[in-house]
């Protein structure tokens, strides 16, 4: 081989290598950074968790309560949540919003109206129906606004959204309302705790096999690790970067608050987003936006059911994930809001950014693969080389993002169920570990389904329940 030739195809090795290592560096310093900026959100969160202060009660009576509950075919739950929120919270009013149900929900609800005047029903239909769950909220909205008398203190008044399936602990309205929530007049709203009330169901699936009811119960365990735990610990930071975080279960509004947003142009009687996968979590954006501060309980929580079906789990969290990408349009106003602290701000951003980071990490980790295994055939020696130096930093973050997952299975061990053993904690820290994956899942559906302009609304349908009815909401684009 002529030595220029020999010269020229070294040259070109040495280069591909070169290319190969730096495509591979960024990859390895991407993930690093992604890892990074993990591990500091969940110290801060592991922070926030450890020295939670309970505070003491308020006095429920000091303001007006008004319970609403969207139902869509909630025939199998809608009585037992309203026997049980009467129960609970026996001086609020409940609100139950028919969203043109097709089963026997209105019938239902209309005879626990007739027992109880603080039962009332706002009745929708098609086509101003099935169009989104703030669409629903902002009827239930304009209704207990015109019951109101003319004169109320609308400070007073408070409207708390509890699901279909929520229970609430007794004690919750006095936890709402004491010194540190809506005991504060800048309080706009309080966001409680969420439990699942069947995770210690030993039974999910009767009728099916060992195998599927332990599937099952796995995963409603790791629902209920999540929000105890893991969300517990994000809202106490939120709570501290003053960026609390709203859901569509056991949040609580003061009505001035949702009175000032529909002051906004083209909101008129519309405080909460019609056009949104996650309402809830917008409607506090847009609350804070405003002025208003948002808090959370931690001395109070909401139960509902965790799902039992890993099909219907995965199709509800891609309708979160993908709501949270929408919310992606609120980056330019909440950076330059005067109510967002600098850390607030850092926070309600890395909120944003979570579904996109784990989109881009489905992307590149194949990428990687393949670069590494085209350089073991290609190069075999530089590559063997590159992977000693650089392999034992990918297998630290690869721990580094393990290790704070499972503490929060011994977190909620402690927390929840004192009684199990450490390896017990333990294992559920593991499985904890394992269900995180879920959330790259989920984004990649959600990124495709927002490509491919699919911004559609499914209820997710009960554990009770035998079959799904209706179609799904169409959303606009």
């Amino acid at each position: 081989m002529p030595d220029a030739l020999h010269e020229w195809i070294v040259l070109r090795q040495d280069a591909v290598v070169w290319v190969a290592g730096l495509i591979s560096l960024a990859l390895v310093g991407y993930m690093t950074l992604v890892f990074g900026r993990f591990l500091v959100y969940w110290a801060g969160s592991r922070h926030a968790f450890r020295h939670n202060r309970p505070a003491e009660p308020g006095d429920p009576a000091a303001f007006q309560w008004h319970l609403v509950i969207p139902c869509r075919d909630e025939e199998a739950v809608v009585t037992q949540t309203l026997d049980g929120l009467r129960g609970s919270a026996p001086e609020a009013h409940l609100w139950v919003i028919d969203d043109d149900s097709e089963d026997a929900t209105r019938e239902l609800v209309l005879a626990a109206v007739a027992r109880d005047p603080r039962v009332h029903l706002v009745q929708r239909r098609r086509p101003h129906a099935r169009i989104g769950k703030g669409a629903a909220l902002n009827a239930a909205y304009r209704e207990i606004s015109a019951w109101l008398p003319e004169g109320t203190d609308r400070s007073r008044v408070v409207i708390g959204v509890v699901d279909a399936d929520g229970q609430l602990d007794p004690g919750t309205l006095a936890q709402v309302c004491n010194a540190k929530a809506l005991g504060r007049p800048d309080t706009g709203a309080v966001q409680i705790g969420v439990r699942m009330r069947n995770a210690d169901d030993e039974l999910p699936l009767p009728g099916r096999g060992r195998a599927a009811n332990a599937l099952a119960r796995a995963l409603v365990r790791m629902q209920d690790v999540e929000f105890q735990a893991n969300n517990a610990g994000m809202q106490l930071l939120r709570r501290r970067t003053g960026s609390v975080g709203l859901g569509g279960n056991g949040q609580f509004v003061r009505l001035s608050a949702l009175d000032s947003l529909t002051a906004e142009e083209g909101r008129a009687g519309r405080p909460w987003p019609e056009r949104a996968l996650l309402e809830d979590y917008e409607s506090g954006l847009d609350l804070r936006l405003a002025g208003w501060r948002l808090t959370h309980v931690t001395e109070a929580q909401v139960s509902q059911e965790g799902l039992i079906s890993l099909r219907r789990f995965l199709t509800q969290r891609t309708r979160w994930a993908q709501g949270n990408m929408q919310c992606l349009r609120y980056t330019g106003r909440v950076l330059r809001s005067p109510h967002y602290t600098v850390s607030g701000k850092a926070e309600v951003l890395y909120t944003f950014l979570q579904p996109v980071v784990c989109v881009l990490l489905v992307l590149l980790f194949p990428l990687s693969l393949g670069i590494t295994g085209a350089g073991l055939v290609l190069f075999p020696a530089e590559t063997a080389e590159f992977q000693l130096r650089f392999g034992p930093l990918m297998l630290l973050a690869f721990v580094l993002a393990a290790l704070p997952m499972v503490l929060w299975g011994f977190a909620y061990r402690r927390l929840v169920h004192a009684d199990r053993s450490r390896l017990t904690g333990l294992l559920w820290g593991v499985l904890v570990w394992l269900y995180a994956y879920h959330l790259f899942v989920v984004a990649t559906r959600a990124a495709i389904r927002m490509l491919l302009g699919r911004n559609g609304w499914a209820k997710t349908r009960r554990n009770a329940e035998k079959v799904t009815l209706g179609a799904p909401t169409a959303l606009e684009s």
